[in-house]
C-alpha cells in the first residue's frame, strides 16, 4: 500500500485540549464523521457547554488555537459572535465551527475562560 492509499484510510486524528485548570487532555477525533470541535469536547465530557448547538450563536465553546494549524477563515457568523464573546485574543476560535479533517492532526486549542 502506498503512503497516500495508508494515510486516506486514518480515520482519527489526535488533539490535544488544555482545559481551564491547564490541564492537558489527548482526544481521538474521527474525521469520517463531520464533526466539529466543540462536539469532540462535549464526547469527552470537556466543560464546553455548546449552548446554541453548534450555530456559531454563542461564545461557550470559545477556545485559543496554541498550535500552528492553518485553519478556514472564520464565517461572518463566527466573527459577529467572537466580536460579543468575552476573553477574545488573535487566536481565538469557537469550537463548533472548526471541522474536524485530516489536516488538523495535533491541533492543540486552550479553552476560553467563562464568561461571567
Amino acid at each position: 500500500m502506498s503512503k497516500n492509499q495508508l494515510n486516506s484510510m486514518k480515520e482519527l486524528i489526535n488533539i490535544t485540549v488544555i482545559d481551564r485548570k491547564g490541564e492537558k487532555h489527548s482526544l481521538e477525533a474521527p474525521t469520517d464523521m463531520n464533526m466539529n470541535l466543540m462536539e469532540v469536547c462535549k464526547a469527552y465530557e470537556l466543560p464546553v457547554e455548546g449552548t446554541c448547538g453548534g450555530m456559531a450563536l454563542c461564545s461557550t465553546c470559545h477556545c485559543y488555537v496554541e498550535s500552528d494549524h492553518e485553519l478556514p477563515e472564520a464565517s461572518d457568523a463566527e466573527e459577529d459572535m467572537m466580536d460579543q464573546a468575552f476573553f477574545v485574543e488573535s487566536n481565538s476560535r469557537l469550537g463548533c465551527q472548526v471541522r474536524i479533517v485530516e489536516d488538523l492532526d495535533g491541533l492543540v486549542v486552550k479553552l476560553a475562560p467563562e464568561a461571567g
